[in-house]
């Protein structure tokens, strides 16, 4: 993705007046960063359901006003990020709901989304424009200190928004994430939890499965297990790092997607236990092959790079040109 840089005279006013972020974990804590980064929101305002994250929050000067409540930290604000697990989304909206200010965008980040559109929805004003997000970013770490400015550079960022939802809010939320760096793309709730239950929550299932199977065998070979663990197992035990309470709630709000690909790669995997018991090497060739050829399509497409993930370092921040401003009919 093309970038230049920033000069006064391209720079143009904040795309919003007060961002509320309602949860300062990894993502949180990211957005925080990459908006002050950017100088794309004027005044930042965090709430965490935690006083020990609170304090940090304000310790690290995340945020201008570091809220008590959600509902103190959404009042007069102009988009509110809600970044919290996907099971508390609908308790949070209905806590914001009676004090958002008319004409405010309400989002979130869960990568769940018609669990989210159901959950929050009824609970939302009129008047307030509502376009659920999903940043396809992260890593296995959590909690303020964890987040970057970077974290959304050349990722994707997918929004949902309802039918019905005012086109102009869902582009004003589309310049907010492509000023952090995102790559912005729109499709409907269910669609992207078909997508990302392959993409992205059936692996994760598949890690701590896998995971959890080598825990059991190492109750007698443990260190052998530690030791001798090749790059495929480390990745494995990078994603079943991730947080647990969201990836519960993920699999529980999504549970129809994920089991519908679960059913798909129980089939391909009874495929290749029946090629391995028979020593068809031509099959489980032509299979490996036609994977490897994804993994190539993946790098071509710059979604990763083909250099080693360990020790990978982040692409920077740059500075965006913004011809996007905010105007006070939004």
């Amino acid at each position: 993705m093309r970038r230049e840089a920033v000069t006064k005279t391209q720079k143009s006013a904040p795309l919003f007046d007060r961002l509320a972020l309602i949860g300062v974990g990894l993502i949180g804590s990211s957005i925080a960063r990459a908006a002050r980064a950017q100088g794309v929101v004027r005044e930042i305002v965090a709430v965490s359901r935690s006083p020990a994250t609170r304090r940090r929050v304000a310790e690290l000067g995340l945020a201008d006003t570091v809220a008590e409540t959600n509902a103190a930290a959404v009042a007069g604000a102009d988009l509110v990020i809600v970044c919290v697990p996907v099971g508390a989304c609908g308790e949070v909206a209905r806590e914001i709901g009676p004090h958002l200010r008319s004409g405010a965008t309400v989002s979130d980040v869960g990568s769940v989304k018609g669990a989210i559109v159901r959950a929050m929805g009824p609970h939302l004003p009129e008047g307030v424009h509502f376009v659920p997000a999903h940043p396809v970013a992260g890593t296995e770490h959590s909690g303020p200190d964890a987040g970057f400015a970077e974290l959304f550079v050349g990722r994707w960022c997918i929004l949902t928004p309802p039918e019905g939802t005012a086109p102009a809010a869902v582009e004003r939320l589309a310049a907010f994430w492509r000023a952090l760096g995102a790559n912005v793309e729109s499709m409907p709730a269910a669609h992207h939890d078909l997508v990302l239950a392959i993409t992205s929550h059936l692996p994760h299932l598949i890690a701590y499965t896998i995971v959890g199977t080598a825990d059991e065998l190492a109750e007698v070979t443990r260190s052998e297990v530690l030791k001798f663990s090749a790059g495929g197992f480390r990745d494995f035990t990078r994603i079943a790092a991730s947080d647990p309470t969201m990836w519960r709630d993920v699999f529980l709000a999504n549970k129809d997607a994920v089991l519908e690909m679960l059913g798909t790669f129980d089939e391909d995997l009874a495929k290749l236990t029946r090629a391995i018991r028979r020593g068809d090497g031509k099959a489980l060739f032509e299979h490996f092959a036609r994977t490897r050829a994804i993994r190539r399509g993946i790098v071509d497409i710059g979604q990763d790079s083909p250099a080693p993930d360990f020790g990978r370092s982040h692409a920077e921040l740059a500075p965006l040109p913004r011809p996007y401003a905010a105007s006070s009919d939004d």
